[in-house]
């Protein structure tokens, strides 16, 4: 199939006088900055040495009535609870907490619910368990935060709940010893409404609850441990969940994951030196890129196809030989992973294609899907088709769903619309996941099909390419690449540079990868050849006009020790054939 056309929305140049400011930037890179409203000469500075990381982890409402309790539990050796997720997240949230009480010289349980088994988030049963294996506190990493039955039944249990989450918060909080969200006071019922939320990972979140207790302790000792745990030890789990989470990449996100990915590089963790080696990735090789693609997917399969222990415990390992056993499990895992989702896109292909309805909203429901793997076949067809995806694994009795979204359709607002139809939901702007009584599967499909049709119009349903500059092939360089690179770590809510080139010549072309997916190509502005490579595009292969346009990314291509650069091709159309805005 042919990717999708998009709209190249190509940012306005901008003024000499900006230009002028930064003599000893290249002129792109001042380019992508102000696309980026970064233009001030301080926030240039501050945003190019990446480590504006000045929070106050006791900033965070909840933080202190929690950081109290756990120190009760601390000082009177009762034990404790964390209570996490089955993703990387959540995985790496909970490794990071349990490190860190245990560094406080705390009794530390790790709980991941199964994910078929148990499902998302917190379940009485699980509850009741931990209460009659003597926790009387549970701290809850990457979830808890709409758990409002499951927290009021601890509270008959005699659990004290500490919720630490990041998820869309709607009109009130449990009744939890303490909450920790960054998205309190936000939203519609805002103390402060203009102030954005602080977009912090599960595990951004629960960092700062680490940070709280480490440096409580060591302004008042709550025991006689001797603590030598230090805060930048836990920032390689940062780095892992918050990039893993797609995350916005801006502000302390970035100082964060800039910093985390510094000690990934050093590979000082006996689990992310195994996963990175098995995966072939160097020492300093290691960025965002690597990590959404290569060690996130591994750390995922876990909880996706089994249950998220082996990830957890690769994690906190201190034996070589484990993580290495550990790493080889996961890698595994997830080449099953691979194939299973391939089998259930293929099948939600054809039911999309079989359905009469061609509305904005995908819905598909059966019994073969897996629940592991709803949310990466709802991320394809969003990929492929650009409409808000639900897939739906069908259940005996109750069913559970993943969604995936487009700019334009807040899923978890739409899952809260639909509150009397759900069991749980959750979630966030642009991913959320449900579970529902099948009888009303039918019901949810309809109403979230229909505000769909209410919400969206034709614009919103044709993908957008944000554009930083119209370019000559010939201003990309080695020089501009490395500056570009002081933009890292790119990702969420810090996209990589785009350019465009128009007129380029095409010359040799095919088809690569598995099923011919992808299409490698030489690109040439009449002056020199320029290796490419555009990653699910295979379809153009023996299909492309001499003469194309071009957006895509500038990066290095490395291999059998020869650098080149390379353009990362987004997208491509016979030249001028113009659907800029």
């Amino acid at each position: 199939m042919t990717p999708l056309p998009k709209r190249w929305e190509i940012a306005p140049s901008a003024p000499a006088d900006q230009l002028e400011r930064f003599p000893d930037l290249h002129p792109l890179m001042v380019q992508v900055l102000y696309n980026r409203r970064i233009t001030d000469p301080a926030e240039v500075a501050t945003f190019l040495d990446g480590r504006d990381d000045t929070a106050n982890p006791f900033a965070l409402r909840g933080m202190s009535r929690a950081v109290s309790r756990i120190r009760r539990a601390l000082r009177q050796d009762e034990p404790i609870a964390v209570y996490g997720d089955f993703d990387a997240d959540g995985v790496t949230a909970t490794a990071l907490l349990v490190q860190t009480l245990r560094a406080l010289g705390g009794r530390v349980r790790p709980y991941i619910p199964h994910r078929t088994e148990e499902g998302y988030g917190l379940n009485e049963e699980a509850l009741t368990v931990l209460r009659r294996g003597g926790i009387r506190l549970v701290v809850t990493v990457d979830c808890g935060v709409g758990a409002f039955d499951e927290i009021a039944a601890a509270n008959r249990l005699g659990l004290d709940v500490v919720v630490t989450d990041h998820h869309h918060i709607d009109s009130r909080l449990p009744e939890a010893w303490a909450v920790i969200d960054p998205k309190q006071g936000h939203g519609r019922h805002a103390e402060v409404p203009d102030k954005p939320p602080n977009p912090l990972a599960g595990v951004g979140v629960a960092y700062r609850l680490a940070q709280a207790l480490l440096r409580s302790h060591r302004q008042t000792p709550v025991n006689d441990q001797e603590v030598s745990l230090r805060e930048e030890e836990l920032l390689d789990l940062v780095a892992l969940g918050t990039v893993a989470d797609i995350v916005d990449l801006r502000g302390e996100n970035r100082a964060l994951v800039r910093r985390g990915l510094e000690r990934i590089n050093r590979m000082e963790r006996p689990g992310i030196r195994a996963l990175c080696r098995l995966a072939g990735l160097k020492p300093g090789a290691v960025d965002a890129t690597a990590i959404g693609y290569v060690l996130g997917p591994r750390l995922n399969a876990a909880g996706r196809l089994a249950e998220a222990k082996a990830a957890y415990q690769l994690l906190v390992t201190s034996d070589p030989a484990e993580a290495q056993e550990l790493a080889a499990t996961l890698d595994g895992l997830n080449r099953e992973r691979q194939r299973l989702t391939r089998d259930a896109h293929e099948m939600a292909r054809r039911i999309v294609g079989a359905a009469e309805d061609d509305g904005p909203l995908l819905f598909v429901a059966a019994p073969e899907f897996l629940p592991g793997i709803v949310g990466l076949v709802a991320s394809r067809l969003l990929d492929e088709f650009y409409r808000p995806a639900v897939v739906v694994e069908v259940s005996e009795g109750f069913s559970r769903g993943s969604c995936r979204s487009i700019e334009g359709f807040h899923m978890a607002e739409a899952l809260q619309a639909c509150d009397e139809l759900l069991v749980r939901h959750g979630g966030h702007a642009a991913a959320a996941g449900f579970t529902v009584d099948n009888r009303n599967l039918e019901p949810l499909a309809r109403r979230l099909q229909a505000m769909a049709a209410q919400q969206l119009s034709a614009d919103d349903l044709t993908p957008a390419l944000d554009v930083d500059a119209e370019v000559q092939l010939s201003e990309m360089s080695w020089n501009l690449l490395e500056e570009l690179t002081r933009l890292e770590p790119c990702g969420c809510g810090n996209r990589q540079p785009v350019f465009v080139s128009r007129g380029v010549r095409v010359g040799r072309h095919g088809a690569v990868g598995r099923e011919g997916k992808h299409l490698k190509l030489a690109l040439s502005d009449g002056a020199a050849w320029w290796d490419a490579i555009a990653f699910r595009q295979g379809a153009w292969a023996g299909r492309l006009p001499p003469v194309v346009d071009i957006a895509y990314h500038l990066e290095l291509n490395e291999w059998r020790g020869e650098r080149r650069l390379q353009l990362n091709v987004q997208d491509i159309r016979p030249a001028g054939k113009d659907l800029s805005m």
